[in-house]
């Protein structure tokens, strides 16, 4: 689940908190669970994401990217791997008071950055912005057509039922797109290959 970044993420301003401050997009690091959790657990108690827990994000703690300024981490974003060919960006979080500063934008550009480092055809996320994910290239897909290994979290969700998120796919390469139902094909084959950085 993502969380609720507004529709005017994408704008970025220079001030962040009434001083100039650089912001910093890293890998996330050990010491960076902490202020992780605060911040999808923060938007999970108001029901805009899943809860997580420090063995989860522990495990996962390679997917994360981050965003620091000051000091402080004030966005976190992940990018996990379904295929050889296909990555959810998940757990999208920004600082309640530094959602108008671009730093939403910042995340998913990092992202699919990683993604297309990894020669990924496409991204895809869960989500209540779609108009913030469609400034940034995506577009509107039936999330029947991901691939089902994509749900696995969503059997957890209080709204697993009658969930109200909207699927966004972003393709990288078109060249070598498949349409959303070969992709959940995909991931049936027998042997699956890890996705490979690309060398320079």
């Amino acid at each position: 689940m993502i969380s609720s970044l507004q529709e005017d993420a994408t704008v970025e301003q220079a001030e962040y908190a009434g001083l100039r401050r650089e912001l910093a997009v890293r890998k996330a690091a050990m010491h960076d669970i902490g202020p992780i959790l605060g911040l999808i657990n923060g938007y999970a108690a108001k029901g805009i994401m899943l809860p997580r827990t420090e063995l989860e994000v522990s495990e996962d703690i390679r997917d994360f990217s981050v965003i620091v300024a000051g000091g402080r981490l004030v966005g976190c974003g992940a990018l996990h791997f379904y295929s050889p060919s296909i990555a959810e960006i998940r757990s999208l979080a920004v600082a309640e008071d530094a959602k108008t500063h671009g730093i939403g934008r910042r995340l998913i550009e990092a992202l699919v950055r990683e993604a297309s480092d990894y020669s990924l055809d496409a991204v895809f996320a869960f989500t209540y912005v779609a108009g913030f994910f469609g400034k940034m290239g995506f577009h509107e897909v039936e999330r029947g057509e991901l691939p089902l290994k994509a749900w696995k979290d969503c059997v957890r969700c209080p709204k697993f039922q009658c969930c109200d998120e909207i699927a966004v796919m972003r393709v990288l390469r078109p060249e070598y797109s498949r349409t959303p139902q070969q992709y959940s094909q995909f991931e049936d084959a027998q042997l699956v290959q890890l996705p490979v950085l690309r060398q320079f």
